[in-house]
């Protein structure tokens, strides 16, 4: 298999994972580990598309996107990372590093390429206020994938066709002020997007619970998991206490409403 070849499967892989969270709901094809894996399928060598996708599924348990914020993107960090192994004989180490980096450009990339997407809705909307519903609908179902998938595959297309010297001469000539200005931007959309979440799902009945699991977590160092623990059993207690005294009431009420010397119907 030449590389023109290997470059353009490669490319499809990261287009269908791609597809998963915009077209075909959430199928958990757009993780590292599948994405990396589904190269391996393509390449030949699946054992080291699984060791590459676990090793970057690991790394990407740590990022999570909230609200507008875009994260590295190491779904397409793995996928390239895999066809990096896979093409060349590479261990997982050596991925990694190719990864990271690719992973930060796919974050830059999809910062800009959300920026002027964002110009579809505009469009859509000025259509949908003339009452041409079948251009809005084209905008949003036809353009935006077309675009999402350009996005996706050319840039693994380039990266695996071109090798990763030349992924890492297009990283390193990325002025430090861009690159700084976008990580900074990226923060802000982080706080923006936690505050929306949380103007949304806040109430003063949910405050109290907010407040508690941050003292658990910031006076007792307990970790996440440690307080999502104590809140599911608190929340099976809440439960039991609120629904099983309402049981117990219309069961009384039922008990008292009952006349033995009435026939039953």
């Amino acid at each position: 298999m030449n590389s023109l070849i290997s470059a353009f499967l490669v490319g499809l892989v990261g287009v269908f994972c791609m597809l998963d969270s915009r077209l075909l709901g959430r199928l958990n094809f757009e993780q590292p580990l599948v994405g990396a894996t589904l190269v391996g399928v393509v390449l030949g060598n699946v054992p080291m598309g699984l060791a590459v996708g676990a090793a970057t599924e690991l790394v990407s348990m740590g990022l999570v996107s909230v609200g507008a914020a875009v994260p590295p993107d190491m779904v397409l960090g793995s996928i390239v990372a895999s066809a990096f192994a896979c093409l060349t004989g590479a261990s997982v180490e050596t991925a990694m590093t190719i990864a990271i980096p690719i992973a930060v450009l796919g974050q830059l990339f999809g910062i800009v390429f959300r920026s002027l997407i964002a110009v579809l809705t505009h469009s859509a909307d000025a259509a949908i206020e003339n009452g041409n519903f079948k251009r809005a609908t084209h905008m949003h179902i036809i353009v935006g994938t077309v675009l999402y998938s350009l996005m996706y595959f050319i840039p693994i297309f380039f990266a695996v066709y071109l090798g990763t010297d030349a992924v890492q001469a297009v990283v390193d000539l990325i002025p430090a002020w861009l690159s700084t200005g976008l990580n900074v931007s990226a923060q802000i959309l982080t706080a923006y997007g936690l505050a929306l979440l949380l103007s949304m799902m806040l109430s003063k009945g949910m405050a109290a619970f907010l407040f508690l699991g941050f003292l658990l977590s910031a006076y007792l160092g307990l970790s996440i998991t440690s307080v999502s623990l104590f809140a599911v059993v608190f929340a099976f207690i809440l439960s039991g206490l609120r629904f099983g005294k309402s049981s117990l009431a219309i069961s009384g009420n039922a008990a008292s409403d009952y006349d033995p010397l009435e026939e039953d119907e």
